[in-house]
């Protein structure tokens, strides 16, 4: 069951929008003010987030921009402000969609389900996500910021290594065990070039080195 995000501070919307995200059979969950909200997306996996703008506490534009250093996740921005400023201010933070209020739940749910199909995120699909890293486990495919990257296996599956459990330091040890098999008898130093090639591919800072031990991809604090 996919997972929406709301952050909206009027009671009857998002009381309004919880019932029809159910109804669509979405899983959903409601926070009213800006760093609620924020607090809330970091501490589970949601597909995507409906972001009110003006929120008490830090508004909807600052919600996006903390959201958007850590994750590619879809976003429709909700708001009463339809100038051609506001709109391009939201665009230029990466959002996905901007609905104005008032606005027909009918077209709402449809945008809502054309953003998910855009980032590929169907039910039946196997979804893994880190900040803007997104892998298809079924079409074996990776996506950064939602640009495709090519990998290979082997980076693949030590790039999901890393991302199925975060925080954890993986030695070479380990890695060559679980994805080259007990019977490996190389060069350690394999691991890191296939790490360094990750890196380079990925173009961030995730994969930290731990020293003495291996590598990791941080937690998501």
């Amino acid at each position: 069951m996919q997972k929406i995000l709301i952050i909206e501070d009027e009671a009857d919307i998002q009381e309004l929008l919880l019932a029809y995200m159910q109804d669509a059979g979405y899983e959903a969950a409601a926070e009213s003010d800006g760093i609620a909200g924020f607090e809330r997306f970091c501490k589970e996996h949601w597909d995507l987030v409906l972001l009110d703008l003006m929120l008490p506490k830090i508004d909807g534009y600052a919600v996006c921009e903390l959201i958007r250093k850590q994750s590619a996740a879809p976003i429709i921005m909700l708001t009463a402000l339809d100038s051609e400023a506001s709109q391009l201010r939201g665009y230029d933070l990466r959002i996905d969609d901007y609905v104005t209020k008032p606005f027909s739940m009918s077209i709402l749910m449809r945008k809502i389900a054309a953003v998910l199909r855009r980032y590929g995120s169907e039910p039946q699909g196997d979804i893994l996500r880190y900040k803007d890293i997104c892998m298809d486990l079924d079409s074996h495919e990776v996506f950064v910021d939602g640009a495709r990257v090519e990998l290979t296996h082997r980076e693949y599956e030590i790039l999901r290594a890393f991302i199925e459990r975060p925080g954890k330091a993986h030695s070479r040890t380990m890695l060559l065990e679980s994805l080259w098999g007990y019977d490996f008898f190389g060069d350690e130093r394999i691991v890191d070039s296939h790490v360094k090639n990750l890196r380079r591919k990925l173009d961030r800072d995730y994969v930290e080195t731990v020293r003495g031990v291996g590598y990791r991809v941080p937690k998501i604090i």
